[in-house]
């Protein structure tokens, strides 16, 4: 992370020359402009720069679609105000002579763009506020690693890839061994983009790793998915490889995000711990119960998109049953950690997912198990699979159904973004429905 002041001082001298203007889109994605760094300062610095406001109403193909308010062709497609975050400052060492900044989106009057994904966020951290309290969060993103670079995978139909192991690597020393040259940049080079990086480890899938950063402060560990996602991709790149973050990419197990969120108050208070089971206080237990009771209505902004919905099956490590249970991973919610440590897993996103969306939502569940002082309901103890508790929803149309009808959603987001969010659903959806698939044609093209 760099100050204004050290930036002149690195265009001066001539090891910046540019700055990576960016906002984060409905995707999740970095999305802006490359801005000479002169250029910045003289002028991006005080007057912000523009974007076209499409940004927040395309597909993930960046297609215009329709059923957006906010912009379309009968609103002409006007921009949006990019207004720099400082505190988000930071340099890129993948890219060259580059820094970087993320931008708030405004309205050219200095509104907010309320269903901007950082905005969002920003609305319940404001609520978490007034209550004098502030979210910490971690995520855990996983990743494929493939042999082959984007340019082929894309040419190949992102079929028949070579997955960079061959086998499970969970845990192994030796299978990370082998792209530990690719590995360690990415976890060194983050690093010097101001994360804190944790560890690295192997997972299940062939290919599959998981680079894990230390938690913060719920916007700059957002912040830093979307960066780490971005920069991850463009290392691999680098190297002739290519990585996806997709949640299911096979029938081996999907890339998951799980979210560790605690509440501490604003004066530094452990708000989450208490004399109550497994060191619980009564607000880390009326938190949790917001989150059972809100979980299946408020699943869109935990998985975004069709291809999300593949993870979740029984006994693959991705949560089908809404239940919480004390370091148990076949809950959709499961505490972990004691004392200063101690906090709820939400074992549902997968590496698709929009943090500052998800995020968002664990506030919102969470105050609304608060504010109403819900009673947390008994653990859950042996295989969630099995119980008989209610389940994720289990397609993107009824996610969206159960989204579109919360009054939770639309108490807490406003009715602008449930609304801006359905449509996206939406749009995935007539997307997918007219498109014939390989399965189709595999089942069909001889036998049918």
């Amino acid at each position: 992370m760099i100050t204004v002041d050290a930036l002149r001082e690195m265009v001066e001298a001539g090891t910046v020359d540019t700055v990576l203007v960016a906002i984060v889109d409905m995707q999740g994605r970095l999305q802006g402009k490359r801005c000479s760094a002169r250029y910045f300062l003289d002028v991006v610095l005080e007057h912000a720069t523009e974007g076209c406001n499409y940004l927040l109403a395309v597909d993930v193909e960046m297609n215009t679609v329709g059923g957006y308010r906010m912009s379309s062709w009968e609103r002409g497609y006007g921009d949006f105000v990019m207004r720099p975050d400082l505190s988000t400052l930071r340099l890129t060492p993948w890219l060259p002579g580059t820094a970087m900044v993320l931008c708030d989106v405004e309205w050219e009057d200095r509104s907010p763009v309320t269903v901007s994904p950082r905005q969002i966020l920003r609305r319940q951290l404001d609520r978490l506020a007034d209550r004098g309290l502030a979210a910490f969060v971690g995520t855990e993103l996983e990743f494929i690693v493939f042999d082959d670079s984007y340019e082929q995978a894309h040419d190949l139909g992102y079929r028949d890839l070579r997955p960079a192991n061959q086998y499970n690597v969970d845990y192994s020393l030796l299978g990370t061994s082998r792209i530990e040259p690719l590995l360690r940049r990415i976890r060194n080079e983050m690093s010097g983009a101001g994360l804190m990086v944790e560890s690295a480890k192997g997972e299940c899938n062939f290919g599959q790793h998981e680079i894990v950063f230390r938690y913060d402060e719920a916007l700059p560990t957002c912040d830093n998915h979307a960066i780490y996602k971005t920069g991850a991709k463009e290392i691999a790149a680098q190297e002739g490889r290519s990585l996806t973050f997709m949640a299911k990419y096979n029938e081996r197990e999907g890339n998951s995000c799980h979210i560790h969120i605690s509440l501490r108050g604003t004066d530094g208070d452990l708000t989450f711990v208490g004399d109550g089971p497994h060191g619980m206080s009564a607000t880390a237990q009326q938190f949790i119960a917001g989150q059972l009771a809100c979980l299946r209505e408020l699943t869109l902004l935990f998985a975004p998109n069709i291809n999300s919905y593949k993870r979740f099956q029984p006994g693959s490590f991705a949560p089908t049953a809404v239940a919480w249970g004390s370091d148990n991973r076949t809950c959709a919610l499961r505490l972990v950690g004691h004392g200063a440590g101690l906090r709820i897993e939400n074992r549902v996103p997968g590496g698709d997912v929009n943090p500052y969306l998800a995020v968002a939502a664990l506030i919102a569940a969470g105050l609304h198990g608060i504010e109403n002082g819900m009673t947390l309901e008994p653990e859950l103890s042996g295989n969630a699979y099995a119980s008989d508790k209610p389940t994720v929803p289990t397609s993107l149309r009824e996610a969206r159904d159960l989204f579109a009808a919360s009054a939770v959603a639309r108490e807490a987001f406003g009715e602008d973004v449930v609304d801006h969010y359905c449509n996206a659903a939406r749009v995935e959806l007539a997307a997918f429905d007219s498109a014939v698939t390989d399965w189709e044609r595999f089942r069909g093209f001889e036998r049918l």
